[in-house]
């Protein structure tokens, strides 16, 4: 076996997979060499998170990494993100808001079962030639600058062993082994706590009401299970997640300064919890009380890092890097963006290019991403009880999201730099639109907040975000890609100025945030984004 490799990755869960995986259909020469600390196969229902993907992960796997098949017939589809308000110690979820979709958007996204799926990617990177070592505890990286090759030491069947690479990718997840040597790790404002397990059986929220009319009155919608359920309160939000192994991923997420992680921070009191907070999800648990498979509690959910990427030919890759927050699933998405980036680098690289300006630029790129998405979420956790505000914060949030980062990475320009010269200026304007708008949600959250009983948002009748959503799909050519930018920039432009106006029943120049807004446009007299909104919301 050799010993010297083109680019060693550490740690072989998903971000470190689909790197291999994408740099071999890049460039089917490269030497890669994969160490991995757990034996595979591993179980299926594997303890981690990340099992929703949106559709940027989703894009990246089925897509990039020609995984579709795979998703198609081993995978679940996922009906979208859906989201259940309730008044507080309500007992059926027909009472209160749900917001979600009565059909399937253009562009798919998947639930997956993250044993099954690494499992998969194991096979196929040992098919395309990557050495797969799993049982493998990397144990020290000795980095060199310059041209010289790096030196990982690990430990493999009782034996200490070592390699060279000249790449060293880190994608061990929380265990940091480059953040750590490096003294990389750096704190962020959003703090956040949460607790998961998984049960060995299908909890299906259409089955939480006995009485079926609450299923006809809201639009007849089948399948709810197979969406991300977001069941909302103050300061919290639970998720359940189906697995095509049929088992269920359930989560409690929270700001620590309303529900501290010590009220659920193991499975009794985490059982506990769900009874007051969400009994009927508590209810349908404890019917499998013997299938609970695992629980774990963390306390420090989100962190950022000092750097990611490289010119000493180095890098960081999923949450061995960043990691944000569970709500809106973007944990693969940066997988999909950190490894995209890190691969241009690489090919770079090995071709004889020098690296240093494209990676300045690149890591600069995924920052202002990470930094961007940070903002939905900082100082958010106090709105998400709120049926009137958090209705209208979902809508904007993935506005944003589709008109912007998925709109670059599934039309793969996001690395392509010489396209963001004619982009800066409306790039900008995205993040301070979206800054404002945030602090705008917030600032209304204690003035608007009615309790709205057995009512239905349906985001499929909202046609702009059918639209972008749609904009997805297809190819476009270099120009027909600016273009469409652009006017997704100036959509958003209108549709925060709908929100502030007409929802709030406020002026611009009332509005305490309009000096964030220098380029107003007028809007007609019939709402243009939230005709199906406003009824529902009662605003």
């Amino acid at each position: 076996m050799t010993t010297n490799y083109d680019v060693a990755i550490l740690g072989g869960g998903l971000a470190g997979l689909t790197l291999a995986r994408q740099l071999k259909m890049e460039n089917e020469n490269l030497q890669i060499v994969i160490l991995e600390k757990l034996d595979h196969p591993v179980p299926e229902a594997a303890f981690k998170v990340g099992e929703s993907s949106v559709e940027i992960g989703a894009h990246y796997f089925a897509e990039v990494l020609k995984l579709k098949q795979h998703i198609e017939q081993e995978q679940l589809p996922k009906f979208g993100l859906r989201f259940f308000f309730n008044p507080q110690g309500q007992e059926c979820l027909s009472n209160g808001l749900e917001m979600g979709l009565s059909e399937f958007f253009p562009k798919p996204s998947y639930q997956l079962d993250r044993g099954r799926l690494e499992n998969h990617l194991g096979e196929l990177v040992a098919q395309q030639g990557v050495c797969f070592l799993d049982g493998a505890k990397v144990r020290k990286v000795d980095l060199n600058e310059d041209r010289a090759t790096h030196r990982v030491h690990y430990q493999r069947e009782n034996e200490n062993q070592s390699l060279t690479a000249q790449w060293v990718v880190d994608a061990s997840g929380r265990a940091g082994i480059l953040k750590k040597k490096l003294d990389l790790a750096e704190e962020v404002d959003h703090k956040i706590q949460a607790a998961w397990f998984r049960v060995g059986a299908r909890i299906q929220i259409d089955d939480f009401c006995e009485n079926d009319e609450w299923l006809k009155v809201r639009g007849n919608v089948k399948q709810r299970w197979l969406s991300t359920n977001h069941l909302m309160g103050k300061g919290y939000w639970v998720w359940l997640i189906p697995l095509a192994s049929g088992n269920t991923s359930i989560g409690i997420v929270t700001d620590p300064r309303i529900h501290p992680l010590s009220q659920y921070n193991n499975l009794e009191k985490a059982l506990a919890w769900l009874q007051e907070h969400q009994p009927q999800t508590a209810k349908a648990i404890l019917a499998h009380d013997n299938k609970i498979m695992d629980f774990k509690a963390l306390k420090n959910v989100a962190y950022g890092c000092k750097q990611v990427f490289s010119a000493n030919r180095w890098a960081l890759t999923g949450e061995a890097g960043v990691f944000l927050d569970p709500f809106y699933s973007p944990g693969s998405d940066f997988i999909a963006m950190s490894n995209s980036f890190i691969t241009q680098l690489i090919l770079r690289d090995i071709s004889g290019k020098p690296i240093g300006s494209q990676t300045n630029i690149y890591e600069q790129l995924y920052f202002s991403l990470f930094r961007g998405t940070l903002d939905i979420y900082t100082n958010q956790y106090l709105l998400f009880g709120n049926m009137q505000i958090m209705p209208l914060k979902i809508l904007w949030d993935y506005a944003v999201y589709w008109a912007h980062s998925a709109f670059l990475f599934i039309h793969q320009r996001l690395w392509d730099l010489s396209i963001f010269i004619h982009l800066r200026a409306p790039l900008q304007r995205i993040t301070e639109l979206n800054r404002s708008m945030q602090h705008f949600f917030n600032d209304w959250n204690d003035k608007v907040n009615a309790t709205l009983e057995d009512s239905f948002l349906d985001q499929a009748q909202v046609r702009f975000m059918y639209d972008l959503n749609n904009g997805l799909m297809g190819t476009l050519d270099r120009e027909a890609f600016v273009k469409q930018y652009l006017e997704n920039v100036q959509q958003l432009e209108l549709f925060g100025q709908e929100i502030r106006e007409k929802i709030m029943g406020i002026s611009c120049e009332k509005d305490p945030l309009s000096a964030s807004h220098p380029k107003e446009m007028d809007l007609p007299e019939a709402p243009l984004f939230l005709e199906n909104i406003l009824p529902v919301l009662r605003l």
